[in-house]
């Protein structure tokens, strides 16, 4: 079952995997239960490349790994984060991510596509956007101010993902991660190197803010 982008003016609930709870932690159980790894930064050979496909579903493997991307997302105060920016070859992501409605969506989606737009439907919305693996720097990137990704579960279970707004561009920029594109490759060549400028100014703060915000989780 999935819900209408236009159900989220009367139902403010915590959307988990696309559907609406009663109640939810401020710490997803997956956060919870996670193990931190290290991010990788934009010239790792993994973060430009496509993904393989996720193929074993309902290992307690992919479990751990849905955990453990859940608590370093947590860590780095993200709002999604693709497998292959910790160093893993497949086509998976996390989301723990508040819209512009005020509206908390939490889930992950394996081997994820995201439908193709009629012309007619397409609206972009310029937007400043950021990432986990280019630490610091934000630059404004156009992108469809809707989205609809299908995809699995960990269980294999089939799974349909509807956002808007801020929701709509994290699945769209995570998806981008499993195609080996970030956000620079959206920018033109002038605004990337200012980017990777400022990345170099601030991501030794960026990393040691991350380290410390792992610690008090006790992670």
């Amino acid at each position: 079952m999935t819900h209408g982008f236009d159900d989220t003016a009367q139902d403010r609930r915590v959307r988990v995997q696309g559907e609406p709870v009663e109640s939810y932690p401020r710490l997803a159980p997956e956060a919870e239960r996670g193990a931190v790894r290290r991010i990788a930064v934009v010239g790792e050979e993994v973060l430009h490349r496509p993904c393989r496909e996720v193929t074993d579903f309902g290992t307690p493997e992919l479990a751990r790994l849905v955990d453990d991307m859940f608590a370093t997302n947590e860590a780095a105060d993200g709002a999604g984060l693709a497998a292959n920016q910790i160093g893993v070859d497949l086509r998976l992501f996390v989301w723990d991510i508040t819209d512009e409605w005020g509206i908390r969506h939490v889930g992950h989606i394996a081997n994820p596509v995201l439908d193709e737009v009629p012309a007619a439907h397409r609206r972009l919305v310029d937007e400043s956007e950021g990432c986990l693996s280019v630490p610091g720097p934000y630059r404004v990137v156009p992108r469809l101010d809707r989205a609809v990704v299908r995809g699995r579960d960990k269980n294999g279970d089939p799974l349909v993902i509807e956002g808007r707004g801020y929701f709509a561009r994290c699945l769209q920029h995570e998806t981008d991660h499993l195609n080996g594109r970030l956000y620079l490759d959206r920018l033109t060549r002038r605004e990337r190197r200012s980017a990777l400028r400022e990345m170099g100014e601030s991501r030794d703060e960026v990393l040691a803010r991350r380290a410390a915000r792992a610690r008090s989780l006790g992670k």
